[in-house]
């Protein structure tokens, strides 16, 4: 288990998108998103309770879309090869093959991200939220990772491969993205849970279990 904090990118946004909150989705079709800004996990606090959201922001303007009512999807361009730089050992074995949703914007792939510039600063404890990934099932593992100034990997903030929860601390206003990495072609579904304290008396807040599916093309 893992619990990384997630300071990078701090930035502001004034976009308003158009919310589907509640229960698990029931739409027959899902939105397909593949290319452009997306945050896959925006943030809110909203009536007494933590929300996660999709923030796609690859349009002219933003829309907010609840998890079960998106697929995410890693188009065929994002399959590369594992080096053989130990340093990216915690993907596999060197030269088999991995889909990476990279960290800096590639306008031909999702550009995956973590929001959380909805949230005020002073409402939350320390403006800390904990996003912790709960389980991953599909064909292979799953990695979240940062990148240093060289572009090797620096931080491992999910490995779904060495056991979970793990756990990210983002902060009211912040917004940054992280490499997305895939072992195997196919379909993978993530649960995400969010949870903090309120500044004003330590109460504990959290979000519902959301779940994510993203699709990884051959």
């Amino acid at each position: 288990m893992r619990n990384t904090s997630l300071r990078l990118l701090i930035g502001a946004t004034a976009a308003t998108g158009v919310l589907m909150t509640g229960g698990p989705a029931q739409a027959a079709c899902l939105v397909t998103l593949d290319h452009g800004h997306v945050d896959v996990v925006g943030l809110a606090y909203e009536d007494g309770a933590l929300e996660i959201a999709v923030h796609d922001e690859s349009g002219a303007e933003e829309v907010e879309y609840a998890p079960e009512d998106v697929r995410l999807r890693a188009l065929p361009g994002a399959k590369t090869t594992i080096p053989a730089d130990p340093s990216y050992a915690f993907l596999g074995t060197a030269g088999k093959p991995v889909w990476i949703l990279p960290e800096v914007q590639d306008p031909d792939l999702l550009w995956a991200g973590f929001g959380a510039e909805e949230l005020e600063s002073g409402v939350l404890q320390n403006d800390e939220v904990d996003v912790s990934f709960l389980s991953v099932k599909g064909p292979g593992r799953l990695a979240v990772y940062t990148d240093d100034v060289f572009g090797a990997p620096e931080t491992v903030l999910v490995d779904s491969g060495d056991g979970l929860p793990d756990t990210v601390d983002l902060h009211a206003g912040e917004h940054t993205h992280a490499n997305w990495a895939f072992t195997k072609a196919g379909t993978y579904t993530v649960k995400v849970k969010a949870a903090a304290h309120l500044a004003a008396n330590g109460s504990p807040v959290s979000s519902r279990v959301v779940t994510y599916t993203f699709e990884v093309q051959k």
